[in-house]
């Protein structure tokens, strides 16, 4: 596998775009002005018991009151939810909770008017961001996740990914955290961590605790509801999980934005710091890789596939439908059930990606192409779950029913990344009625005229869509040919697939807008 990570910082959001082996497999916007992300850790006030949903309303300042379930209180957090109450009050002199004791864990089937009540303050951190009209979800289990291990406060309790198999791994790892973690603070420890070196996990330990004392003087007199504790920008989170030896490259298109990010890949991964790279070309730097197209061809109702097969997705309130069609795909001289199970297997790898690149979530039924033998809907099963394991949010996948449906359930924690890729028509407006007749190559070529004749602009290049492009430099007596004849004067033309068919720009050298 060969990662690529290419970020577009805007005025108003950062969009990321993750490749493997140059295709777009997903896709973060992370807006300047938003709160309530995944992590964060916020000093709430009660504001409604419900006992019967054995629940309580949190204020943390969304619109709505936030969600938290007895059973995302944690069974410590009877020792945290004391702690938390000295430190607002200030009456801890420093931050280590060596010295507290550890209080009896909460009983499994409590309820949770027993532990909270209305206006109490109370240290929540965010697991699902706000989604359609609910507010966020919450828990009162606080940790602080680094590179290569999790830090859980008032716990002593050591535990490693399961996706370490290696039994002497895992031992080796458990004595080594055993011997450097601060005594009343639980790890768990991730993945990557296997194989690495004591002083790998050591800072990444001293990281997490200085993140700790970070939130303690943050919340000491603070008022609710206030953020004490902010989990990082998206892309660092994406490198923080995924930075290995298969990625190849980062670029970014903002100086400020590329400092942060190879300062923090400095941090955590020194040996890669060459690969945070500055993109400086003229295009922008979504076309320049090719990630426009790429998402206008994914996020569609319709997918279609290099083969000719198509998925058509719909999404309710409840769940999401995929649909998998051959469409005109080129049939094999085989039979109707090997070419079934050929068009199912390929788009079983698509709709993994998909799934993680739109990041879907809920109930998803997935409709395959019937196959009538046993051992194909079972080769498909484990081929999806194969595709299904690099996709990082928790899923559980159903075998084919008898009508040849897979349902899955893949873990929503932020609202689905919707992306429109249908565009309102520029000369209609979207009403199906042209009021006036419009002549695009006329009102181009007379804005050149302008712009040379009476601005005396000396560099300018002509933005339009591709179609566009192709028209104005087709032939030899081409219309950008006629224009450096007409007016003296040599206009680039250069297309771009994120602008509308009939919309165009003029930039200069500098690929500053010209105003007109």
């Amino acid at each position: 596998m060969n990662y690529e990570l290419i970020i577009n910082s805007s005025s108003t959001e950062v969009t990321i775009a993750l490749l493997n082996n140059k295709k777009l497999i997903e896709l973060h916007k992370d807006r300047h002005d938003t709160s309530f992300n995944v992590g964060d850790i916020y000093l709430g006030k009660v504001r409604k018991i419900v006992p019967s949903l054995n629940a309580a309303f949190v204020d943390v300042g969304y619109e709505k009151d936030a969600f938290l379930h007895y059973l995302d209180l944690g069974p410590q957090f009877n020792s945290q939810n004391k702690y938390i109450q000295r430190a607002v009050e200030g009456k801890l002199q420093n931050s280590e909770i060596s010295n507290n004791s550890i209080e009896k864990e909460i009983q499994k089937d409590g309820k949770i008017k027993d532990l909270l009540a209305t206006k109490q303050l109370i240290a929540v951190q965010v697991a699902k961001e706000p989604i359609s009209s609910k507010g966020p979800r919450l828990s009162a289990e606080i940790t602080l996740a680094g590179r290569y291990i999790v830090l859980v406060p008032f716990t002593d309790k050591i535990s490693v990914s399961q996706k370490i198999k290696s039994v002497e791994e895992k031992e080796r790892l458990k004595s080594l955290l055993a011997s450097i973690k601060p005594k009343n603070f639980g790890v768990i420890i991730r993945t990557v961590a296997e194989n690495k070196k004591v002083a790998d996990l050591d800072q990444d330990l001293r990281d997490l605790v200085e993140k700790w004392e970070k939130l303690n003087k943050s919340i000491k007199n603070a008022t609710p509801p206030k953020r004490i504790l902010g989990e990082l920008n998206r892309a660092n989170t994406v490198l923080r999980d995924l930075l290995s030896a298969s990625f190849s490259s980062i670029h970014v298109d903002d100086p400020k934005l590329h400092e942060e990010i190879k300062f923090y890949v400095k941090t955590i991964a020194p040996q890669k710091e060459s690969i945070v790279k500055l993109y400086k070309g003229k295009d922008p730097i979504f076309e320049h890789f090719g990630i426009n197209k790429q998402i206008k061809a994914s996020f569609g109702k319709k997918v279609m596939l290099p083969s000719g097969a198509y998925l058509i997705i719909e999404h309710t309130e409840a769940m999401h439908v995929i649909d998998v069609n051959s469409g005109n795909r080129k049939a094999t001289e085989q039979n109707q059930e090997q070419n079934a199970i050929e068009t199912n297997l390929e788009v079983a790898e698509e709709i993994a990606r998909i799934l993680r690149l739109r990041d879907m979530g809920g109930i998803i039924a997935i409709d395959f192409i019937d196959m009538h033998q046993k051992e194909n809907n079972k080769k498909l099963y484990e081929v999806l779950k194969e595709h299904m394991q690099t996709d990082r949010a928790k899923h559980n996948i159903i075998p084919p029913t008898k009508f040849g449906v897979i349902e899955l359930t893949r873990q929503r924690v932020r609202p689905e990344t919707d992306i429109k890729t249908s565009e309102v028509c520029p000369s209609c407006g979207g009403t199906g009625e042209i009021t006036a007749s419009i002549l695009i190559i006329d009102e181009i070529e007379n804005n050149i005229r302008y712009l040379v004749e009476q601005v005396g602009q000396k560099n300018i290049t002509l933005i339009v869509h591709p179609f566009i492009e192709a028209y104005i430099k087709k032939g030899i007596k081409s219309l950008q040919r006629t224009w450096f004849l007409k007016f003296k004067k040599w206009i680039s033309v250069k297309g771009v697939t994120s602008i509308p068919f009939l919309d165009y720009k003029f930039v200069d050298a500098e690929n500053e807008e010209i105003e007109l």
